[in-house]
């Protein structure tokens, strides 16, 4: 398939924030792009707006005929009636194969990593289109910079999430790799942690020759000689970064005024960088996305700018709303490493302030396996609002329900509730720090909350 001969292309789960950047990336290469998603959303509304044709009922008459290619998701169920229609009768590609497709015909930059692809990615890609680099990017969230999840650039680079969920990254030729973490997770898909790794480290291989790889200092002692020597056969670098360590680090990280200030250490000292999102995760993310921006010839002084009025991604430890005795901040974190994370970047920031952390789980398998992890990190908040788990493409496992996270929580101000009644237990709950997490649904009541205690 040569996507330049393509002139209709036909998405199968459009909405998704992956998929939708993919449209959008088609639509102004001149493409037709139609698609069917489940569901309506202010999302797909706005890709309609833009000229796409979408519709919402699982129907095969209602996809057009002249269209010469297909892309879907692996969220779309195998008996879905259109995707058995389409499998049939035309080419059909995984989001991440016509992906790879692109990062073969351009240079691309890959954030890969268990935790904090989409931040990081959004990061790199408002710096480069900041100091005046024409990126494109594709990026799994809204960047508030650019009220979108995609960005187009007539550069050469391309900026794109390295997704291991399916294997996806595998099929990415980047020309510039990072790997923020590797912690088990998808254990599904993978099965244990060393295929996790495994599939991190074939992803590597695919980094173009001379190349370059940046990886945190917290999981350098993974890529062991074989490894290395299999990478530096090809050409390709290995640096690392990290807080207080790394070939480019941060120190003398402090909060101040809402913002983590910070140095960076390369080969001397340079100051005075502030970043405005929470955590000391997300400033071990502006550290590489500065490095693979330096790399692409930006200076220090654009990138210090660029750093200090980043606005940040939606649900990416979003602060939503605030007034004199209360603060709302929603967050994807999904996986115990993430909750760790968000938790403690709210405690550094509030630190005399009552935390009440509403949580959601996201799939079954995940609540399974991560139990006793689940568990340790909710029982660190002063209050924890538990609701029943977002099952996304699975269909539930016996025994498998909140209750299992919640009966291990040693928290005594705990509450396991469903999550239509989470407006009304608030009422119940007077909060100061409202902590919304979870990568199901949970965002809606998000919208609820700040019109009901936020906005009244």
């Amino acid at each position: 398939m040569k996507i330049k001969e393509v002139k209709h292309i036909y998405f199968l789960g459009i909405g998704g924030i992956g998929m939708s950047a993919l449209a959008r990336y088609f639509l102004k290469a001149g493409k037709m792009i139609s698609g069917y998603d489940k569901t309506s959303t202010v999302l797909t509304k706005t890709l309609e707006s833009e000229g796409m044709e979408i519709h919402y009922e699982e129907n095969v008459s209602l996809i057009p005929d002249s269209i010469d290619m297909v892309i879907f998701t692996p969220a779309i169920p195998k008996d879905n009636a259109e995707y058995v229609h389409l499998i049939n009768s035309m080419p059909i590609y995984k989001r991440s194969e016509v992906l790879g497709m692109i990062s073969k015909e351009k240079k691309t930059i890959a954030v890969a990593g268990t935790h904090g692809k989409t931040t990081t990615c959004s990061i790199v890609s408002y710096l480069l289109k900041n100091s005046g680099i024409d990126i494109s990017a594709f990026v799994g969230g809204i960047m508030k910079n650019f009220n979108s999840n995609y960005l187009y650039g007539d550069s050469d680079w391309v900026v794109a999430e390295a997704d291991e969920y399916d294997r996806s990254f595998l099929r990415l030729y980047p020309d510039i790799a990072v790997i923020l973490s590797m912690d088990a997770d998808h254990l599904d898909i993978y099965g244990d942690k060393k295929s996790v790794h495994q599939g991190f480290k074939d992803f590597t291989l695919n980094i173009k020759q001379g190349g370059s790889l940046w990886v945190h200092t917290s999981i350098r002692n993974n890529i062991d000689e074989e490894w290395k020597r299999a990478l530096m056969d090809n050409g390709v670098s290995i640096q690392t970064f990290g807080i207080n360590e790394g070939d480019l680090h941060a120190t003398d990280v402090r909060v101040e005024n809402g913002r983590f200030h910070y140095s960076l250490k390369v080969d001397n000292a340079i100051d005075g960088f502030a970043l405005a999102l929470g955590g000391r995760h997300n400033v071990s993310n502006a550290v590489v996305a500065t490095a693979v921006s330096k790399e692409l010839g930006c200076t220090w002084e654009d990138l210090k700018q660029s750093i200090e009025s980043f606005k940040g991604i939606k649900r990416r430890f979003e602060l939503v709303a605030e007034k004199d005795d209360a603060v709302l901040i929603d967050d994807y974190a999904h996986h115990p490493t993430e909750l760790k994370a968000a938790i403690n970047a709210t405690r550094e920031l509030y630190p005399n302030k009552k935390l009440t952390v509403v949580f959601q789980p996201h799939l079954f398998t995940r609540t399974r396996d991560f139990v006793d992890g689940f568990a340790k990190e909710l029982s660190k908040p002063d209050t924890l609002i538990l609701t029943e788990i977002y099952p996304a493409r699975e269909l539930p496992i016996e025994g498998v329900t909140s209750n299992i996270i919640f009966e291990k929580v040693t928290l005594e101000d705990k509450q396991l509730i469903h999550q239509s009644e989470l407006i009304d237990t608030l009422k119940n709950k007077p909060f100061e720090i409202l902590l919304i997490t979870g990568a199901g649904d949970i965002d809606k009541k998000v919208i609820e909350i700040k019109e009901k205690y936020f906005n009244a």
